[in-house]
């Protein structure tokens, strides 16, 4: 099946190219999220028609994206969590955890946008990058702390903030 792509997809293209998919993901994905039409030449007239206000569109969400990947990556996140002997972690830091300690800092991002490989089940610092656009992508900075560390670590964040 030849769709025309009205917007960028992360493992298809850019707006604007046309591109050869399984029938059933062009019809149960492509088109109904409004990604891609049939490509044909009444469509192709049609898409050149409103190619500039989809282009536009496409950049305005870009530059959302890029504002909302510098503020991600002047967070500092802090995750306390419980730990037993030898500093081993009663479960896991998953990216629903590092989704909430974002919305608590006034950013709101979808879990699944977080690219954790696999759950953090260690105490320290690590980088975790967030998807938000096809091409930007924000790097976040997560401490891992114990629970009763959580005094000592507040006092230094507040001057940044």
């Amino acid at each position: 099946m030849k769709l025309i792509l009205r917007a960028d997809v992360d493992t298809l293209g850019r707006l604007g190219d046309i591109v050869a998919v399984k029938p059933g993901f062009g019809r149960n994905y492509l088109i109904p999220q409004g990604l891609a039409m049939q490509a044909s030449e009444a469509n192709l007239k049609q898409f050149e028609l409103e190619r500039k206000k989809l282009a536009a569109q496409a950049d305005s969400l870009r530059a959302e994206a890029s504002t909302l990947a510098e503020k991600i990556a002047a967070a500092k996140i802090v995750i306390t969590v419980r730990v037993g002997e030898g500093d081993k972690l009663y479960g896991s830091v998953t990216a629903q955890n590092v989704a909430d300690a974002l919305a608590e800092q006034g950013i709101e991002i979808d879990r699944r946008k977080i690219e954790l490989p696999e759950a953090i089940r260690a105490l320290g610092d690590f980088e975790v990058d967030v998807r938000l656009h096809p091409g930007v992508t924000g790097t976040l900075k997560i401490s891992v702390i114990k629970h009763g560390q959580q005094q000592e670590a507040e006092p230094e964040q507040q001057p940044e903030a």
